[in-house]
């Protein structure tokens, strides 16, 4: 990584309630390789777009809101910053909070090593929401996802079986 110590993101929301349960924070990682057709976030596609921050900078933040349950990272494509982002999960569980990642990537993908340091940013996580969003597929009724084909995937459960296992939500 070329900043050490340093992520590129697009943004941080501090109360997020969408992007997994409870109180969150939600930050959006800078850079994606899918550019699905309709994504809600397009300005994050952009890898040199964003800005800069410290990893000591985003966990002070979390320190100031003991109200927040958990963290979801997302995007962009979180796993482009893969490698940067696994020391920023150890200190986030260290705190004790859950962390969702999303990607356009699938579990399969991932766990085949489509991405470096993948698996063990998997490994860190609770949860991963997969799947790049299909516009056709798009449901606005559907409960952390965007579109019918992502799927909400435990991740403890999956990487001890070594296929997805689908958490179960009531949409």
């Amino acid at each position: 990584m070329k900043n050490e110590g340093m992520l590129r993101i697009s943004g941080i929301v501090s109360d997020s309630i969408v992007d997994g349960p409870g109180l969150r924070m939600s930050i959006f990682t800078q850079g994606c390789p899918h550019h699905c057709p309709g994504c809600h976030n397009p300005g994050t596609h952009d890898p040199a777009g964003g800005r800069w921050i410290s990893r000591e900078e985003i966990l002070d933040q979390l320190r100031g809101n003991p109200l927040q349950s958990g963290v979801t990272l997302s995007g962009g494509e979180p796993f482009e910053q893969a490698e940067g982002l696994i020391p920023l999960c150890r200190e986030i569980r260290r705190m004790g909070k859950n962390i969702w990642i999303y990607s356009g990537y699938t579990f399969e993908q991932l766990w085949e090593g489509a991405v470096p340091f993948g698996q063990e940013l998997m490994g860190l996580c609770d949860v991963l929401v997969d799947g790049r969003f299909i516009l056709a597929e798009r449901d606005l009724t559907l409960l952390f996802r965007g579109s019918r084909n992502q799927r909400v995937v435990d991740l403890p459960a999956s990487l001890s079986e070594g296929k997805a296992v689908l958490l179960p939500l009531e949409d």
